[in-house]
């Protein structure tokens, strides 16, 4: 039952730190490498680099919310609420 998750390649879960422009301010964000390829083919699909992307979605959330307290958290769940959407999509098709 495990195999699927247990025996994945260690490289999709090693940490990956990429320095971004946020807001103006330089900062580092550090996420598993598979997610760092998911906000890059998310960013691809909207026609955005994935610095611009990054930039995007931390000024709505400013917009929205006043404030962002964890933005490693939020593209980690932007990825899921990615997936849940295309499965979707896929399922509605």
């Amino acid at each position: 039952m495990c195999q699927m998750f247990a025996g994945q390649d260690r490289a999709d879960y090693a940490s990956v730190t990429r320095s971004v422009r946020l807001d103006g301010m330089s900062t580092s964000i550090r996420l598993e490498a598979r997610y760092w390829r998911m906000i890059d083919e998310i960013a691809a699909g909207q026609g955005l680099t994935t610095p611009k992307f990054l930039s995007t979605l931390y000024n709505e959330v400013l917009d929205l919310h006043g404030e962002v307290t964890n933005f490693a958290s939020l593209l980690r769940t932007a990825c899921l609420v990615h997936l849940e959407q295309t499965a979707r999509a896929t399922v509605a098709a």
